[in-house]
Protein backbone atom coordinates (compact mmCIF):
# COMPACT_ATOMS: atom_id res chain seq x y z
CA UNK A 1 0.00 0.00 0.00
CA UNK A 2 1.28 3.15 -0.72
CA UNK A 3 2.02 6.24 1.86
CA UNK A 4 -0.82 8.04 3.20
CA UNK A 5 0.18 11.19 1.68
CA UNK A 6 2.69 10.32 -1.61
CA UNK A 7 2.35 13.18 -3.31
CA UNK A 8 3.79 15.86 -0.61
CA UNK A 9 7.04 16.51 -1.05
CA UNK A 10 9.52 15.16 1.59
CA UNK A 11 10.12 17.57 4.43
CA UNK A 12 11.99 17.21 7.79
CA UNK A 13 12.29 13.71 8.58
CA UNK A 14 12.36 12.56 4.64
CA UNK A 15 14.48 15.09 3.83
CA UNK A 16 16.80 13.67 6.22
CA UNK A 17 16.14 9.86 5.59
CA UNK A 18 16.80 11.07 1.84
CA UNK A 19 20.26 12.63 2.17
CA UNK A 20 21.15 9.40 4.26
CA UNK A 21 20.13 7.41 1.31
CA UNK A 22 22.47 9.43 -0.61
CA UNK A 23 25.56 9.18 1.53
CA UNK A 24 24.75 5.28 1.52
CA UNK A 25 23.84 4.62 5.39
CA UNK A 26 20.15 3.99 5.44
CA UNK A 27 19.15 1.41 8.12
CA UNK A 28 16.79 -0.78 9.24
CA UNK A 29 12.92 0.92 9.00
CA UNK A 30 14.32 3.71 6.64
CA UNK A 31 14.59 2.22 3.42
CA UNK A 32 10.72 1.70 3.21
CA UNK A 33 10.22 5.60 4.11
CA UNK A 34 12.94 6.48 1.00
CA UNK A 35 10.97 3.84 -1.00
CA UNK A 36 7.12 5.48 0.56
CA UNK A 37 5.77 2.29 1.23
CA UNK A 38 4.44 1.39 4.45
CA UNK A 39 5.78 -1.87 5.91
CA UNK A 40 2.71 -4.51 5.75
CA UNK A 41 4.30 -7.98 6.41
CA UNK A 42 6.84 -9.20 9.42
CA UNK A 43 10.04 -9.32 9.24
CA UNK A 44 10.60 -12.88 10.06
CA UNK A 45 13.60 -13.85 7.76
CA UNK A 46 17.14 -13.36 8.03
CA UNK A 47 20.29 -13.02 6.12
CA UNK A 48 20.55 -17.29 6.48
CA UNK A 49 16.72 -17.93 5.65
CA UNK A 50 17.18 -15.10 2.65
CA UNK A 51 20.53 -17.34 1.92
CA UNK A 52 18.65 -21.04 2.33
CA UNK A 53 15.57 -19.26 0.18
CA UNK A 54 17.46 -18.54 -2.29
CA UNK A 55 19.18 -21.45 -2.37
CA UNK A 56 16.01 -23.53 -2.57
CA UNK A 57 14.64 -21.15 -5.67
CA UNK A 58 18.25 -21.96 -6.83
CA UNK A 59 12.02 -4.12 -5.49
CA UNK A 60 13.79 -4.74 -9.41
CA UNK A 61 11.06 -1.50 -10.43
CA UNK A 62 11.97 0.89 -8.50
CA UNK A 63 15.71 -0.07 -9.04
CA UNK A 64 15.18 0.91 -12.86
CA UNK A 65 13.36 4.08 -11.47
CA UNK A 66 16.20 4.81 -9.11
CA UNK A 67 19.02 4.74 -11.45
CA UNK A 68 17.16 6.28 -14.71
CA UNK A 69 18.08 9.59 -15.90
CA UNK A 70 14.69 10.40 -17.43
CA UNK A 71 11.75 8.26 -18.50
CA UNK A 72 11.83 6.81 -15.17
CA UNK A 73 8.12 5.92 -15.38
CA UNK A 74 8.19 4.26 -18.19
CA UNK A 75 11.47 2.43 -17.70
CA UNK A 76 10.25 1.34 -14.51
CA UNK A 77 6.88 0.02 -15.57
CA UNK A 78 8.81 -2.30 -18.18
CA UNK A 79 11.24 -3.43 -16.04
CA UNK A 80 8.45 -4.51 -13.91
CA UNK A 81 5.99 -6.42 -16.10
CA UNK A 82 9.38 -8.19 -17.50
CA UNK A 83 10.16 -9.24 -14.04
CA UNK A 84 6.44 -10.00 -13.29
CA UNK A 85 6.25 -12.37 -16.15
CA UNK A 86 9.23 -14.14 -15.72
CA UNK A 87 8.78 -14.93 -11.76
CA UNK A 88 5.45 -16.32 -13.33
CA UNK A 89 6.65 -18.71 -15.88
CA UNK A 90 9.45 -19.50 -14.51
CA UNK A 91 7.56 -20.56 -10.90
CA UNK A 92 5.34 -22.17 -13.88
CA UNK A 93 8.20 -24.38 -14.87
CA UNK A 94 9.23 -25.84 -11.44
CA UNK A 95 6.16 -26.69 -10.55
CA UNK A 96 5.31 -29.17 -13.70
CA UNK A 97 8.29 -30.26 -13.72
CA UNK A 98 7.77 -31.37 -10.63
CA UNK A 99 4.90 -33.29 -12.35
CA UNK A 100 6.84 -34.82 -15.50
CA UNK A 101 9.23 -35.65 -12.46
CA UNK A 102 7.10 -37.87 -10.51
CA UNK A 103 5.80 -39.51 -13.94
CA UNK A 104 9.36 -40.49 -14.42
CA UNK A 105 9.78 -42.07 -11.38
CA UNK A 106 6.35 -44.11 -11.74
CA UNK A 107 8.01 -45.46 -14.86
CA UNK A 108 10.76 -47.01 -12.78
CA UNK A 109 8.58 -49.79 -10.93
CA UNK A 110 5.97 -49.45 -14.07
CA UNK A 111 7.99 -49.32 -17.66
CA UNK A 112 5.07 -49.26 -19.91
CA UNK A 113 3.31 -46.73 -17.42
CA UNK A 114 3.30 -42.73 -19.24
CA UNK A 115 0.68 -40.22 -17.65
CA UNK A 116 -1.66 -38.75 -20.32
CA UNK A 117 -1.19 -35.36 -20.96
CA UNK A 118 -4.21 -34.57 -18.99
CA UNK A 119 -2.99 -36.78 -15.99
CA UNK A 120 0.28 -35.15 -16.18
CA UNK A 121 -2.18 -31.46 -16.00
CA UNK A 122 -4.16 -33.06 -13.00
CA UNK A 123 -0.49 -33.58 -11.15
CA UNK A 124 0.61 -30.06 -11.98
CA UNK A 125 -2.46 -28.75 -10.68
CA UNK A 126 -2.30 -31.10 -7.32
CA UNK A 127 0.68 -29.31 -6.75
CA UNK A 128 -0.08 -25.74 -7.44
CA UNK A 129 -3.39 -26.31 -4.90
CA UNK A 130 -0.63 -27.72 -2.37
CA UNK A 131 1.79 -25.09 -2.88
CA UNK A 132 -1.21 -22.47 -2.30
CA UNK A 133 -1.97 -23.74 1.02
CA UNK A 134 1.35 -24.09 2.73
CA UNK A 135 2.19 -20.94 1.58
CA UNK A 136 -1.10 -18.81 2.48
CA UNK A 137 -1.83 -20.57 6.48
CA UNK A 138 2.25 -21.53 6.98
CA UNK A 139 3.46 -18.18 6.33
CA UNK A 140 5.31 -18.03 9.38
CA UNK A 141 7.09 -21.21 9.62
CA UNK A 142 8.86 -20.89 5.80
CA UNK A 143 11.76 -19.33 7.09
CA UNK A 144 12.53 -22.84 9.05
CA UNK A 145 10.98 -24.59 6.19
CA UNK A 146 13.95 -22.93 4.11
CA UNK A 147 16.42 -23.72 6.91
CA UNK A 148 15.56 -27.54 6.96
CA UNK A 149 15.89 -27.22 2.73
CA UNK A 150 19.09 -26.15 2.61
CA UNK A 151 20.49 -28.59 5.44
CA UNK A 152 18.46 -31.24 3.75
CA UNK A 153 19.60 -30.48 0.27
CA UNK A 154 23.32 -30.52 1.82
CA UNK A 155 22.51 -34.49 2.79
CA UNK A 156 21.00 -35.38 -0.08
CA UNK A 157 24.13 -34.93 -2.31
CA UNK A 158 26.15 -36.74 0.30
CA UNK A 159 24.25 -39.38 -0.21
CA UNK A 160 23.76 -39.52 -3.27
CA UNK A 161 27.43 -38.66 -4.14
CA UNK A 162 27.99 -41.92 -2.44
CA UNK A 163 25.62 -44.56 -3.66
CA UNK A 164 26.24 -43.17 -7.19
CA UNK A 165 29.80 -43.77 -7.06
CA UNK A 166 29.43 -47.16 -4.77
CA UNK A 167 27.23 -48.48 -6.82
CA UNK A 168 28.34 -47.76 -10.52
CA UNK A 169 26.32 -50.81 -11.97
CA UNK A 170 26.67 -49.19 -15.88
CA UNK A 171 30.59 -48.68 -14.93
CA UNK A 172 32.87 -45.78 -14.14
CA UNK A 173 34.05 -43.06 -16.66
CA UNK A 174 37.95 -41.75 -16.51
CA UNK A 175 38.32 -38.53 -14.98
CA UNK A 176 39.12 -36.95 -18.41
CA UNK A 177 35.61 -38.36 -19.42
CA UNK A 178 33.79 -37.37 -16.64
CA UNK A 179 35.25 -33.59 -16.92
CA UNK A 180 35.68 -33.12 -20.29
CA UNK A 181 33.89 -35.05 -22.27
CA UNK A 182 30.76 -33.78 -24.33
CA UNK A 183 29.39 -35.58 -26.92
CA UNK A 184 28.49 -33.73 -30.25
CA UNK A 185 26.27 -35.76 -32.66
CA UNK A 186 22.87 -35.66 -31.04
CA UNK A 187 21.35 -31.56 -30.98
CA UNK A 188 23.23 -31.15 -34.48
CA UNK A 189 24.88 -28.06 -33.35
CA UNK A 190 28.39 -29.58 -33.83
CA UNK A 191 30.91 -27.84 -31.40
CA UNK A 192 28.58 -25.40 -30.58
CA UNK A 193 27.30 -28.12 -28.05
CA UNK A 194 28.93 -27.12 -25.60
CA UNK A 195 27.27 -23.90 -24.97
CA UNK A 196 23.85 -25.67 -24.94
CA UNK A 197 25.21 -27.58 -21.82
CA UNK A 198 24.96 -23.87 -20.59
CA UNK A 199 21.37 -24.07 -20.73
CA UNK A 200 20.68 -26.10 -16.69
CA UNK A 201 23.23 -23.99 -15.20
CA UNK A 202 21.79 -20.67 -16.46
CA UNK A 203 18.18 -22.18 -15.45
CA UNK A 204 19.40 -23.16 -11.81
CA UNK A 205 20.14 -19.66 -10.91
CA UNK A 206 18.22 -17.56 -13.16
CA UNK A 207 15.71 -17.32 -10.43
CA UNK A 208 17.54 -17.08 -7.44
CA UNK A 209 17.34 -12.61 -8.18
CA UNK A 210 13.73 -13.05 -6.92
CA UNK A 211 14.81 -13.20 -3.47
CA UNK A 212 14.43 -9.26 -3.35
CA UNK A 213 11.18 -9.87 -3.39
CA UNK A 214 11.39 -10.65 0.14
CA UNK A 215 12.71 -7.68 1.44
CA UNK A 216 10.36 -6.44 3.72
CA UNK A 217 10.00 -9.36 4.98
CA UNK A 218 13.33 -9.06 6.88
CA UNK A 219 15.76 -6.63 9.04
CA UNK A 220 18.07 -4.36 7.20
CA UNK A 221 17.41 -5.29 3.42
CA UNK A 222 19.79 -2.99 2.29
CA UNK A 223 22.48 -4.91 3.11
CA UNK A 224 21.18 -8.85 3.84
CA UNK A 225 19.26 -9.43 0.50
CA UNK A 226 22.39 -8.62 -1.67
CA UNK A 227 24.18 -10.56 0.66
CA UNK A 228 22.19 -13.55 0.25
CA UNK A 229 22.17 -13.15 -3.41
CA UNK A 230 26.03 -13.15 -3.55
CA UNK A 231 26.74 -16.02 -1.23
CA UNK A 232 23.89 -18.43 -3.15
CA UNK A 233 26.46 -18.30 -6.34
CA UNK A 234 29.49 -19.78 -4.55
CA UNK A 235 27.46 -21.84 -2.25
CA UNK A 236 24.98 -23.30 -4.85
CA UNK A 237 27.67 -23.82 -7.28
CA UNK A 238 30.45 -25.81 -5.18
CA UNK A 239 27.35 -28.17 -3.67
CA UNK A 240 26.39 -28.88 -7.71
CA UNK A 241 29.94 -29.37 -8.58
CA UNK A 242 29.65 -32.38 -6.17
CA UNK A 243 26.00 -33.19 -7.21
CA UNK A 244 26.94 -33.26 -11.06
CA UNK A 245 30.35 -35.03 -10.72
CA UNK A 246 29.36 -38.33 -9.70
CA UNK A 247 25.97 -38.12 -12.10
CA UNK A 248 29.09 -37.59 -14.95
CA UNK A 249 31.37 -40.33 -13.98
CA UNK A 250 28.88 -43.47 -13.74
CA UNK A 251 26.11 -42.29 -16.29
CA UNK A 252 25.08 -44.69 -18.49
CA UNK A 253 25.43 -44.44 -22.44
CA UNK A 254 23.78 -40.74 -23.45
CA UNK A 255 21.58 -42.03 -25.84
CA UNK A 256 19.77 -44.28 -23.56
CA UNK A 257 19.36 -41.33 -21.02
CA UNK A 258 17.78 -39.13 -24.01
CA UNK A 259 15.03 -41.78 -24.70
CA UNK A 260 13.98 -41.78 -20.82
CA UNK A 261 10.34 -41.70 -20.27
CA UNK A 262 8.83 -38.12 -20.48
CA UNK A 263 11.99 -36.59 -20.99
CA UNK A 264 13.30 -36.85 -17.59
CA UNK A 265 17.06 -38.25 -17.09
CA UNK A 266 17.68 -38.22 -13.42
CA UNK A 267 15.07 -41.17 -12.61
CA UNK A 268 16.83 -43.37 -15.39
CA UNK A 269 20.39 -42.57 -14.32
CA UNK A 270 19.23 -43.23 -10.75
CA UNK A 271 17.84 -46.46 -12.10
CA UNK A 272 20.19 -47.32 -14.02
CA UNK A 273 23.40 -46.47 -11.95
CA UNK A 274 21.81 -48.25 -8.90
CA UNK A 275 21.10 -51.54 -10.73
CA UNK A 276 17.43 -51.27 -9.42
CA UNK A 277 14.31 -49.72 -8.95
CA UNK A 278 14.34 -49.68 -5.12
CA UNK A 279 17.56 -47.82 -5.62
CA UNK A 280 16.73 -45.52 -7.85
CA UNK A 281 13.39 -44.68 -5.99
CA UNK A 282 15.46 -43.46 -2.63
CA UNK A 283 17.51 -41.54 -4.22
CA UNK A 284 15.25 -39.84 -6.55
CA UNK A 285 13.09 -38.81 -3.90
CA UNK A 286 15.41 -36.74 -2.66
CA UNK A 287 15.73 -35.00 -5.43
CA UNK A 288 11.27 -35.03 -5.44
CA UNK A 289 11.68 -33.38 -1.56
CA UNK A 290 13.67 -30.46 -2.87
CA UNK A 291 12.18 -29.73 -5.86
CA UNK A 292 8.82 -29.60 -3.18
CA UNK A 293 11.27 -27.01 -1.74
CA UNK A 294 12.01 -25.41 -3.94
CA UNK A 295 8.08 -24.92 -5.31
CA UNK A 296 7.10 -23.47 -2.50
CA UNK A 297 9.83 -21.17 -2.00
CA UNK A 298 9.51 -19.73 -5.45
CA UNK A 299 5.90 -19.18 -5.13
CA UNK A 300 6.43 -17.35 -2.24
CA UNK A 301 8.99 -15.21 -3.99
CA UNK A 302 6.15 -14.65 -6.94
CA UNK A 303 3.76 -13.93 -5.15
CA UNK A 304 5.31 -11.55 -3.38
CA UNK A 305 6.53 -9.57 -6.77
CA UNK A 306 2.94 -9.73 -7.80
CA UNK A 307 1.73 -7.81 -4.44
CA UNK A 308 4.43 -5.39 -5.20
CA UNK A 309 4.05 -4.78 -8.69
CA UNK A 310 0.01 -4.54 -7.51
CA UNK A 311 1.12 -1.65 -5.08
CA UNK A 312 1.74 0.28 -7.33
CA UNK A 313 -1.61 0.09 -9.36
CA UNK A 314 0.68 -1.33 -13.02
CA UNK A 315 -1.39 -4.84 -13.48
CA UNK A 316 -5.12 -5.42 -14.07
CA UNK A 317 -7.19 -5.33 -10.92
CA UNK A 318 -4.25 -3.69 -8.74
CA UNK A 319 -6.37 -3.24 -5.54
CA UNK A 320 -7.26 -6.72 -5.21
CA UNK A 321 -4.08 -8.11 -4.98
CA UNK A 322 -2.34 -5.39 -3.25
CA UNK A 323 -4.05 -6.50 -0.35
CA UNK A 324 -2.05 -8.19 2.75
CA UNK A 325 -4.34 -10.66 4.88
CA UNK A 326 -4.94 -8.67 7.74
CA UNK A 327 -4.92 -12.19 10.29
CA UNK A 328 -2.31 -14.28 7.96
CA UNK A 329 -0.17 -11.42 6.99
CA UNK A 330 0.06 -12.97 3.45
CA UNK A 331 -0.80 -11.23 0.29
CA UNK A 332 -3.50 -14.22 0.00
CA UNK A 333 -4.85 -12.58 -3.25
CA UNK A 334 -1.63 -12.47 -5.09
CA UNK A 335 -0.93 -15.70 -4.15
CA UNK A 336 -4.56 -16.85 -5.45
CA UNK A 337 -3.50 -15.10 -8.80
CA UNK A 338 -0.22 -16.62 -9.43
CA UNK A 339 -1.72 -20.02 -8.50
CA UNK A 340 -4.10 -19.31 -11.14
CA UNK A 341 -1.94 -17.72 -13.92
CA UNK A 342 -0.26 -21.29 -13.43
CA UNK A 343 -3.44 -23.85 -13.91
CA UNK A 344 -4.09 -21.18 -17.23
CA UNK A 345 -0.97 -21.82 -18.58
CA UNK A 346 -0.93 -25.50 -17.50
CA UNK A 347 -3.26 -26.06 -20.24
CA UNK A 348 -1.57 -24.82 -23.11
CA UNK A 349 0.52 -28.29 -22.70
CA UNK A 350 -2.74 -30.30 -23.54
CA UNK A 351 -2.62 -28.61 -27.07
CA UNK A 352 1.40 -28.04 -27.72
CA UNK A 353 4.06 -29.64 -25.17
CA UNK A 354 6.47 -27.33 -27.85
CA UNK A 355 4.51 -24.20 -27.01
CA UNK A 356 4.48 -24.91 -23.41
CA UNK A 357 8.30 -25.90 -23.37
CA UNK A 358 8.55 -22.35 -24.86
CA UNK A 359 7.34 -21.03 -21.23
CA UNK A 360 10.25 -22.17 -19.09
CA UNK A 361 12.75 -20.55 -22.02
CA UNK A 362 10.57 -17.65 -21.55
CA UNK A 363 10.84 -17.64 -17.51
CA UNK A 364 15.06 -17.46 -18.05
CA UNK A 365 14.86 -14.82 -20.66
CA UNK A 366 12.05 -12.47 -18.48
CA UNK A 367 14.34 -12.40 -15.50
CA UNK A 368 17.71 -11.89 -17.66
CA UNK A 369 16.06 -9.15 -19.32
CA UNK A 370 14.75 -7.74 -16.05
CA UNK A 371 18.53 -7.68 -14.32
CA UNK A 372 19.76 -6.20 -17.60
CA UNK A 373 17.90 -3.25 -17.95
CA UNK A 374 18.59 -1.56 -14.61
CA UNK A 375 22.34 -2.74 -14.82
CA UNK A 376 22.63 -1.15 -18.48
CA UNK A 377 21.17 1.82 -17.25
CA UNK A 378 23.38 2.41 -14.12
CA UNK A 379 26.01 1.71 -16.90
CA UNK A 380 24.95 4.18 -19.02
CA UNK A 381 24.80 6.84 -16.08
CA UNK A 382 28.47 6.35 -15.06
CA UNK A 383 27.03 4.16 -11.69
CA UNK A 384 26.39 7.78 -9.99
CA UNK A 385 23.23 6.21 -7.78
CA UNK A 386 24.73 2.71 -7.35
CA UNK A 387 28.21 4.21 -5.91
CA UNK A 388 26.60 5.50 -3.52
CA UNK A 389 24.80 2.75 -1.84
CA UNK A 390 26.08 0.48 1.27
CA UNK A 391 26.35 -2.63 -1.15
CA UNK A 392 29.20 -1.81 -3.85
CA UNK A 393 31.64 -2.53 -5.62
CA UNK A 394 33.23 0.84 -6.72
CA UNK A 395 33.74 2.37 -9.74
CA UNK A 396 36.12 0.21 -11.00
CA UNK A 397 35.37 -3.35 -10.23
CA UNK A 398 31.20 -2.82 -10.33
CA UNK A 399 32.01 -1.28 -13.98
CA UNK A 400 34.02 -4.64 -15.30
CA UNK A 401 31.32 -6.92 -13.54
CA UNK A 402 28.72 -4.93 -14.99
CA UNK A 403 30.20 -5.01 -18.64
CA UNK A 404 30.45 -8.98 -18.31
CA UNK A 405 26.95 -9.26 -16.96
CA UNK A 406 25.63 -7.40 -20.26
CA UNK A 407 27.63 -9.77 -22.08
CA UNK A 408 26.40 -12.86 -20.49
CA UNK A 409 22.12 -11.75 -20.59
CA UNK A 410 22.97 -10.65 -24.39
CA UNK A 411 24.34 -14.74 -25.00
CA UNK A 412 21.79 -16.34 -22.41
CA UNK A 413 19.04 -14.85 -24.12
CA UNK A 414 20.01 -16.00 -27.60
CA UNK A 415 20.91 -19.30 -26.27
CA UNK A 416 17.26 -19.92 -24.87
CA UNK A 417 15.55 -18.74 -28.24
CA UNK A 418 17.15 -21.71 -30.52
CA UNK A 419 15.68 -24.68 -31.54
CA UNK A 420 16.53 -27.86 -28.85
CA UNK A 421 17.67 -29.83 -31.84
CA UNK A 422 18.65 -28.95 -35.47
CA UNK A 423 17.34 -29.60 -37.85
CA UNK A 424 14.46 -27.26 -36.53
CA UNK A 425 10.70 -28.85 -36.93
CA UNK A 426 7.54 -27.98 -35.29
CA UNK A 427 8.31 -30.22 -32.11
CA UNK A 428 11.79 -28.72 -31.95
CA UNK A 429 10.98 -25.42 -32.14
CA UNK A 430 11.64 -23.11 -29.62
CA UNK A 431 8.82 -20.20 -29.56
CA UNK A 432 10.16 -18.31 -26.41
CA UNK A 433 10.36 -14.98 -28.33
CA UNK A 434 6.91 -15.46 -29.36
CA UNK A 435 5.44 -15.60 -26.14
CA UNK A 436 7.78 -13.11 -25.03
CA UNK A 437 6.08 -10.71 -27.51
CA UNK A 438 2.30 -11.51 -26.40
CA UNK A 439 2.95 -10.86 -22.99
CA UNK A 440 4.92 -7.60 -24.23
CA UNK A 441 1.84 -6.77 -26.18
CA UNK A 442 -0.65 -7.21 -23.60
CA UNK A 443 1.30 -5.16 -20.73
CA UNK A 444 1.44 -2.02 -23.70
CA UNK A 445 -2.45 -2.82 -24.34
CA UNK A 446 -2.69 -2.30 -20.82
CA UNK A 447 -0.36 0.42 -20.60
CA UNK A 448 -2.14 1.92 -23.00
CA UNK A 449 -5.40 1.56 -21.83
CA UNK A 450 -5.33 2.36 -18.06
CA UNK A 451 -1.24 2.87 -16.48
CA UNK A 452 -0.43 5.72 -18.72
CA UNK A 453 -2.37 7.98 -16.66
CA UNK A 454 -2.13 5.63 -13.17
CA UNK A 455 1.07 4.86 -13.07
CA UNK A 456 3.62 6.96 -11.43
CA UNK A 457 6.58 4.87 -10.39
CA UNK A 458 6.77 4.16 -6.33
CA UNK A 459 5.17 5.99 -3.90
CA UNK A 460 8.24 7.86 -3.04
CA UNK A 461 9.11 8.98 -6.53
CA UNK A 462 5.64 11.82 -5.79
CA UNK A 463 7.58 13.56 -3.39
CA UNK A 464 11.13 13.57 -5.36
Amino acid sequence: MAADNPSEKPGGEDVRVLEQQHKGSVTEGELETVLGYKTEMARNRSLWTLLFQSLAIAAIPYGSFQVAPKYKVALAYITGWVWLIGNWTITLSVNFGFASLLSATISMYHPDFLMSDWQLLLVFYALCLFTFVICTFFNKYLPMVDTICAGFTALSIVIILIALSVSAASGRHSAAYTLGHYDTSFAGYGSFTFFIGLLPSAYTFSAIGMISAMAEECADPAVKVPWALSLCVPIGGFAGFFFIIPICATMPPLGDVILAPVGQALPYIFHTVMGSPGGGLGLIFLVLVITLFCSISITVAASRCTWAFARDDAIPGAKIWAKVDDRLGVPVNSLALVTVVQMLLGLINLGSSSAFTAFVSVGVQALALAYGIPIAISLFCGRKEVNKARWNLGQTLGTVVNVLALVWIAFELVLFSMPTALPVTSVTMNYASVVVVGFGAIAALWYAIYSRKSYKGPPASEGL
